[in-house]
């Protein structure tokens, strides 16, 4: 083995890569609603459907549409969604897709007076389709319309992708077994035996890509051990476009020590929040980050929920985890994790253009901030790291 292979074996530190996969990166819902649907429609045998929010808007009608389709006629359509996240889906719409035949199992649903209790946020935040056991989906894109023009002149910036290939079997192992967990924790009646299926993918494929969870047994920090590996061995580029930044002690060390080694640091935040609280969280880091040579861009155009970053120009991720530790040590995420030249390429060159929309943060003013709003931030900042240690998450620093 060369020097250079042991190298990028190390950046997928504790998870078995795959090659031979084709890939194909999906941005916003313009590429990722179409790109699902279709395959709904040309599915014969099953569907798995995870999402943490089910919306009740067009374009998730779309998808809800293309789901009963399947299952008259005839094909075992199952759907999870978060008890949270998809809290506000309209009965008229579960009643729809029940009396089609789709099996729906909310996970970790809430009642009553429990919506407060802090373990409710270990939730499931993955979002991921697979068909026949042939293609999947994955990413951060969860089934709500991504354009507001009222607020915004472009949809919000999210990424998933594509995937044909052998890692179709870890895939598929994955979402088949959480359903039979929830199914197993809530004591609900087996839908009924599911269809022998062999995963099949073309067989042309040449991208080397890992499948990665976060659960709460055996994958509790798989996706973050990735990550700290990635920037641990850089050497040119980190670019991390991230909705919910605010990483832990052992993340930022890495990263200010790579910027220290001359390594270019780019990281992509929000602009513009739906979490005022967790925003002033994340602000309370940037004066440190900056300082080392760190350049922040908060994303102006419109909303970011990406949850992706780029390496060295190969190494990539994109999926349902931020880097948070809501993300990284509550929730069950999904994280593609690929080794690609062209697959990085394309990535970054859309980070690119985003980041060209968002003039970096400028050090000096951000170490001039006024004391109001840098005690503002350290408040957030600890508000988040108690209701973290409430949850159960342990200690996040």
């Amino acid at each position: 083995m060369t020097a250079r292979s042991r190298l990028r074996r190390l950046f997928f530190r504790g998870v078995e890569p795959v090659s031979g996969n084709h890939l194909r990166l999906l941005q916003s819902g313009a590429e990722f609603f179409p790109a699902l649907t279709a395959a709904i429609d040309a599915a014969r045998v099953e569907v798995h459907l995870e999402t943490y929010i089910f919306n009740a808007d067009p374009t998730a009608e779309a998808v809800r549409d293309a789901l009963v389709r399947a299952a008259r006629r005839g094909v075992l359509v199952r759907l999870l969604i978060d008890g949270i996240g998809s809290r506000e889906l309209p009965a008229a719409w579960l009643q729809a897709l029940k009396a089609a035949g789709v099996s729906v199992l909310a996970y970790r649903p809430l009642v009553g007076r429990w919506r407060s209790n802090p373990l409710s946020l270990r939730r499931l935040h993955r979002k991921l389709a697979v068909i026949d056991a042939r293609i999947a989906f994955l990413g951060g894109m969860n089934l709500v319309d991504d354009f507001e023009p009222v607020r915004f002149p472009a949809p919000r910036l999210d990424f998933s992708v594509e995937v044909q290939g052998p890692l179709l079997a870890t895939i598929h192992r994955h979402v088949r077994r959480l359903w039979w967990l929830v199914e197993l924790t809530q004591l609900r009646a087996a839908d009924g035996k599911p269809p022998p299926i062999r995963p099949s993918w073309p067989t042309d494929g040449h991208v080397r890509a890992a499948f990665v969870v976060r659960d709460n047994f055996a994958h509790r920090r798989d996706i973050e051990r990735v990550y700290l590996a990635a920037l641990a061995l850089a050497r040119d580029e980190i670019l991390i476009a991230n909705a919910y930044f605010l990483p832990g002690r052992r993340f930022r060390k890495l990263v200010k020590k790579a910027a220290a080694r001359g390594v270019r640091v780019q990281l992509l935040v929000q602009g513009h929040t739906d979490h005022p609280l967790f925003q002033a969280a994340a602000r309370a880091l940037y004066r440190d980050l900056l300082a080392a040579g760190v350049a922040i861009h908060e994303y102006q155009a419109s909303e970011l929920h990406a949850k992706v970053a780029v390496v060295d120009g190969h190494w990539a991720t994109v999926g349902s985890s931020n880097i948070d530790p809501f993300s990284l040590l509550l929730a069950r995420e999904a994280n593609l994790v690929v080794d690609d030249a062209g697959f990085a390429r394309d990535l970054r060159q859309r980070l690119q253009q985003a980041l060209n929309q968002s003039p970096a943060l400028d050090s000096a003013n951000w170490q001039r901030r006024a004391w109001p709003r840098r005690m503002l931030s350290w408040l957030a900042y600890n508000s988040v790291r108690l209701m973290v240690g409430l949850a159960g998450g342990g200690r996040w620093v």
